[in-house]
């Protein structure tokens, strides 16, 4: 049972990570860092949002609306680490 345990540890580092370079590459995006015109940038951000956007569509059901602020990948954040919290402290229970 920890390795199960172990591995979704493991897939909810990997989500964090995919998180952050989702939220990174916006940035960078907004900023005209990145052009979407670049076939390699543009297949990242389509792979990134086809894999995040059905997480972050639920999320921004319960949210209510703030403006042009979107807090549905920080809300999501501190989900993966209250689940990684709550793991870790009963991993050794089974």
């Amino acid at each position: 049972m920890t390795s199960l345990l172990q591995i979704l540890l493991l897939i909810i580092d990997v989500l964090w990570f995919i998180v952050i370079i989702h939220i990174i590459m916006s940035w960078l995006i907004n900023f005209q860092v990145l052009n979407l015109r670049q076939p390699l940038v543009a297949q990242i951000w389509d792979g990134l949002n086809q894999l995040l956007e059905p997480i972050y569509g639920r999320i921004r059901q319960v949210l209510p609306a703030m403006g042009g602020l979107d807090l549905a990948p920080l809300v999501l954040l501190i989900g993966l680490y209250a689940l990684q919290i709550v793991i870790r402290n009963n991993m050794y229970a089974f």
